[in-house]
């Protein structure tokens, strides 16, 4: 019995340990059957093939999944079968009414768009005008924006619980998008 199918059978007795060791063995041959399979997929597919042989070996060996695989054969025809139902199930949500169906998508031309220096200049004079009402809410804001900071280190580095930090970046954004949009 190889290591593939020795593994496949601890796996789908629920040994996590043995899914964990599986993994790195059929990785790379379910990285080329996903590549096959989304090279037939449109360009504008946003599945990734590393996304695919994620999702389909999480529903081959996840906890819910009670398949036993005879080999390694029946391991990969289950997973090629795994990702075709995903493939399809994400054309099916794609192509739903919510989402805008079958209607064809057309690029809006005349929409005049705002240039970037305008957006930093206006983005600078609602955070001035921010600051007059929440001068803790702006200074969140320069930190994220500006300085590319998380959460956790604003509220380190202005003495806050990371929570409180999230809620005045949350407030300062409405702030801000309603007073760009005025």
């Amino acid at each position: 019995m190889s290591d593939v199918t020795r593994l496949l059978e601890a796996a789908t007795a629920g040994n996590r340990q043995a899914a964990a060791e599986l993994l790195p063995l059929v990785y790379d041959e379910l990285r080329r059957l996903a590549a096959a399979r989304m090279a037939a997929e449109a360009a504008d597919h946003t599945l990734q093939p590393t996304a695919l042989v994620h999702e389909a070996y999480v529903r081959l060996v996840g906890p819910t999944d009670d398949a036993r695989w005879e080999n390694r054969g029946h391991f990969f025809a289950a997973a090629a079968e795994a990702m075709r139902r995903i493939l399809v199930d994400a054309a099916r949500r794609k192509h739903r009414e919510k989402r805008g169906g079958g209607m064809a998508k057309v690029e809006l031309l005349d929409v005049r768009t705002r240039d970037p220096d305008e957006r930093l200049i206006a983005l600078d004079d609602a955070l001035e005008q921010l600051a007059l009402t929440d001068s803790l809410a702006a200074r969140v804001v320069e930190l994220r924006q500006f300085a590319g900071l998380g959460h956790e280190e604003i509220a380190a580095m202005l003495g806050l619980t990371v929570y409180a930090a999230r809620q005045k970046w949350t407030f300062a954004r409405a702030w801000l998008r309603k007073a760009m949009t005025e």
